[in-house]
């Protein structure tokens, strides 16, 4: 049950930042603080899924899902979808 929690605490977070986001594509002019802001908030949601599924794959294989670590945003980046 505490593995769903902090699973509920990363997904309401995901949804916070997807909140953000959202209301940043939604204005009609953005000032170069929004970009930043933007950038920022889509490097912070990249870094917080993949946090979600590590942990999701640490459970799913029968480890525990504590082990996932929030990796930095340059790992997060580097990656080949």
């Amino acid at each position: 049950m505490e593995s769903n929690t902090e699973d509920n605490s990363v997904l309401s977070h995901i949804k916070k930042l997807t909140e953000k986001e959202e209301y940043l594509y939604g204005k009609e002019n953005l000032t170069d603080e929004d970009v930043k802001d933007l950038h920022k908030v889509k490097s912070e949601l990249d870094q917080y899924w993949d946090l979600l599924r590590q942990r999701r794959a640490l459970r799913d294989a029968g480890e525990d899902p504590k082990r996932a670590e929030m990796r930095s945003k340059g790992t997060i980046e580097n990656y080949e979808e």
